[in-house]
């Protein structure tokens, strides 16, 4: 069987950023530790993995104060045509439209996302010009505290709605869906970011939810 390939696409959960302290400093778990290498030892040799995580990464919106280039939609074209052919692509984003500098509600995350999966489907990013397997994952809720709180305000309550809304967007444009909600939790250090053992649960579950999307 040919080398399959696919493609995490996501911010700093996806980085594997660790669970931050303090403003400015980013530190990453190593790549054993990550969700995304876990996985990508779970499925084997047979598998390529991309790790595409940048922190602050948004859905669709230029951030006025981490920059133009966190927006989500600008770099997926770009991505997946430089990595295609794609097999598999999962795709999380929606944490960082949760600040509250940019003022998005979740009925707007979740036409983001739907405007990221159109893009996806006129990529033809897939084997022989057709489309990846899509798997769409709600971001895991997030919490208030730290340092970040005061960036997230509002942004908690706001984050348990996106499973439900997303799980809607995945089901019309025929992508499988994952609530990370249900697997892992934030750290309690910054309400955001995952820690060791959350990255371990989820790369684990998800080797089952490739190999099913691949098959699929």
């Amino acid at each position: 069987m040919p080398l399959r390939t696919l493609l995490c696409y996501g911010d700093s959960n996806t980085h594997g950023t660790r669970p931050m302290t303090q403003p400015g400093v980013l530190e990453r778990f190593g790549w054993d530790e990550r969700w995304t290498g876990v996985l990508a030892r779970g499925l084997g040799h047979d598998w390529r993995l991309i790790e595409e995580g940048l922190p602050a990464r948004t859905t669709v919106h230029d951030d006025p104060i981490d920059g133009h280039h966190k927006n989500g939609l600008s770099y997926l074209r770009p991505c997946l045509e430089s990595q295609l052919p794609v097999d598999v692509l999962i795709l999380m984003l929606g944490t960082n439209d949760l600040k509250a500098r940019l003022s998005m509600t979740p009925a707007d995350i979740a036409s983001a996302l739907q405007v990221l999966l159109e893009e996806i489907g006129r990529c033809n990013a897939g084997p022989d010009g057709g489309q990846p397997k899509l798997i769409v994952m709600a971001p895991a809720p997030i919490e208030e505290v730290g340092f970040l709180g005061e960036i997230f305000v509002g942004g908690a309550a706001k984050s348990r709605e996106l499973a439900a809304r997303y799980r809607q967007v995945a089901a019309a444009q025929g992508a499988a869906f994952v609530d990370a909600g249900e697997i892992i939790r934030v750290s309690p250090v910054d309400g955001v970011h995952f820690a060791a053992d959350q990255h371990l649960r989820l790369g684990e579950h998800l080797v089952g939810v490739v190999r099913a999307a691949a098959s699929a």
